[in-house]
């Protein structure tokens, strides 16, 4: 036999986070490479609940899906609308199951894990980027309770309801119910500056009292963030991003956990045995122009939001709703979205802006 082996390449992930961790767990799907993360894991990060619409690429979520709800509502003082999909429901999961899983998949595949950095041919950084002043945000702040009687319809998730205190931005309440009286109940901002802590909770026990009849709650867990919203410059323009550090954060949506699996399966099905693995963004340039202007529009008119997203849950099925916020709208989709939003405001916040361009 002759001939050398190809040489195997060295890929160094920076971060030990959901996207770093998410591709270190399919080390064994990448012919000719090998993996260490560079994790100094100085802090636990608290667990937090993931949402996402159940698509192709998310397989390997499906053993630890803590609840999957086929119908989803969105709600304003005017209107409720309800949503329906047996194809791609509506799915939480915990963080810390995934980066758990991640992590023993990873190193049952061989993958290294070290605290400190040496320079490599191949590094990919998942560590987060730097927030700009003045960028929009979704800003948050969330309890997972256990009422005092059965009151939460369990079958149905609620997206948005915009039956809250509009005066710091676009504000809805985020409920996920787990049970008929366990749920996780979320005050959400869109706004350039976030809130103090008293007025979010404040949100969530009037919701619970006024929208719910919730009077009496033990409160199991609670979760808060900021997501910056919008197209970031990565942390080291020296470096190829994942995750966050690579543009996977919808800026409309604030959605990540999809985007970063998307990101990860492109990455795999692009890869080349012994060559640098190359990730691009997992966002189209039509659908990152299009939340340019709408994060334009909200920051203008936060008052329009719940016309918004109400007249677009009414505009689209089920399917095509799910799809759009997953990054897999088609034109007919795109065209029932756009005659959906109110037509000046879009207009003037067309004319406004240009195109970005997806990270690199």
């Amino acid at each position: 036999m002759s001939g050398n082996a190809p040489t195997s390449m060295p890929v160094t992930l920076l971060g030990g986070g959901c996207a770093s961790l998410s591709l270190a767990a399919r080390a064994d799907e990448f012919s000719g490479h090998h993996f260490t993360v560079i994790d100094p894991e100085t802090h636990q990060p608290a667990d937090h609940i993931w949402g996402f619409w159940d698509m192709p690429w998310l397989g390997r979520t499906h053993d630890i899906i803590r609840k999957r709800w086929f119908k989803w509502n969105i709600i304003s003082h005017d209107i409720s609308v309800t949503a329906a999909s047996q194809s791609h429901p509506y799915c939480a999961l915990n963080r810390h199951s995934w980066i758990d899983k991640c992590r023993q998949q990873a190193i049952g595949n061989g993958v290294q894990f070290k605290n400190t950095q040496k320079a490599g041919q191949n590094i990919l950084d998942s560590r987060p980027p730097a927030i700009p002043d003045g960028m929009m945000l979704q800003h948050f702040l969330g309890y997972e309770i256990t009422a005092d009687h059965s009151v939460f319809d369990d079958t149905t998730a609620i997206l948005m309801d915009f039956r809250c205190d509009q005066s710091n931005g676009m504000h809805f309440i985020y409920c996920l119910p787990f049970s008929d009286r366990h749920a996780l109940v979320e005050s959400t901002i869109f706004s350039s500056q976030t809130v103090a802590e008293a007025f979010y909770a404040a949100a969530i026990k009037d919701y619970l009292h006024d929208i719910v009849g919730v009077n009496s709650f033990s409160i199991m867990r609670r979760e808060q963030g900021v997501i910056p919203l919008g197209i970031l410059k990565p942390r080291d323009p020296n470096l190829p991003g994942i995750g966050g550090n690579g543009g996977a954060i919808r800026p409309s949506s604030g959605y990540a956990f999809s985007f970063i699996q998307k990101q990860i399966e492109q990455i795999q099905q692009n890869s080349m045995p012994g060559q640098q693995l190359i990730p691009a963004c997992p966002h189209s340039r039509f659908d990152l122009w299009m939340d340019n202007i709408f994060l334009a529009v909200i920051r203008q008119r936060p008052s329009l939001a719940p016309t918004i997203f109400t007249a677009m849950a009414q505009q689209l099925t089920g399917d095509e709703f799910a799809l759009f916020l997953s990054g897999e709208a088609d034109p007919q989709i795109y065209a029932k979205v756009i005659l959906a939003m109110p037509k000046m405001p879009f207009l003037s916040a067309l004319f406004a802006r240009t195109p970005p361009r997806p990270a690199a």
